[in-house]
């Protein structure tokens, strides 16, 4: 089954996003409680505190709050830091995006990927008979062939919000001959994505899978009588026991009369 992890290590290695470490070691001065770190998005992965030669781990949410945007700490149980004490913070820091910023691409692409796929089980009821129970295709369930093609999705994803956000800027010029072109760095972010997107549409078609894989629909028939739809049942296997299952497709409903009066109906013979 896919592994929420090593998609992860994929898409920091297809964004080249992998983060540094850092170490940051703040002194206490008796009236500060905040404290800026050195770098920004940031995740704190140990907070050691040093207090008259005790040493002692600070426990996130309790000791400390964390703002990983603006690589800031908040501490709060030994607020402000005490003259002379020390708290050394490590941990690592993204260039781009944090963990929970790719954790929440990912979440997005799975909901993209597996669509309306479900995962059929067949077993056998206590009554005897045989019974397919369908569950949603979730991360949990999606077999591990699929992990590069969600992980690609996700990276795309993200590769947008980098767009958006280099689209308004403008090229730099400065009197030194200093030149960033803006424009080209977005045009090849775009490029990039076109790429992947590709990439993406290529494994889908060959495994049949996520958002562009080939579906089969069923046509309904209006009765001639009743002007209503004749009722369509899902298949089934020739040895399933269970009851069928009524299929409800979406029904067009542009030019619908907007007045709200409502038509003479005859039942059996108009409407």
């Amino acid at each position: 089954m896919a592994d929420t992890a090593r998609v992860l290590r994929r898409m920091k290695s297809m964004l080249d996003d992998h983060g540094t470490p850092y170490r940051d070691v703040l002194t206490g001065t008796g009236d500060l409680a905040e404290f800026d770190l050195s770098e920004s998005n940031v995740t704190v992965d140990r907070a050691t505190m040093i207090k008259e030669g005790a040493l002692s781990d600070l426990k996130p949410g309790q000791d400390y709050t964390l703002d990983p945007v603006q690589g800031r700490i908040i501490l709060r149980g030994t607020a402000p830091l005490a003259l002379g004490a020390i708290v050394i913070v490590e941990g690592t820091a993204r260039g781009m995006f944090t963990d929970d910023d790719l954790l929440q691409y990912i979440r997005e692409a799975q909901l993209w990927h597996c669509g309306d796929r479900v995962q059929t089980d067949r077993y056998r009821s206590p009554e005897g008979f045989y019974r397919y129970a369908d569950e949603p295709l979730t991360l949990d369930s999606l077999p591990e062939i699929e992990e590069l093609p969600l992980a690609i999705l996700a990276t795309v994803n993200a590769l947008w919000d980098i767009a958006t956000s280099l689209a308004p800027e403008p090229d730099i010029q400065t009197p030194e001959g200093t030149h960033i072109d803006r424009e080209r760095t977005y045009t090849k972010t775009m490029d990039q994505i076109t790429a992947l997107t590709d990439r993406y549409k290529e494994l889908c078609a060959q495994l049949n899978i996520g958002a562009y894989r080939i579906e089969v629909a069923t046509l309904r028939r209006v009765s001639p009588t009743t002007n209503r739809y004749i009722p369509v049942f899902t298949p089934r296997e020739f040895d399933d026991s269970a009851y069928p299952t009524r299929q409800l497709p979406p029904i067009d409903r542009h030019n619908e009369d907007p007045s709200g009066i409502p038509t003479p109906i005859i039942s059996g013979l108009i409407g």
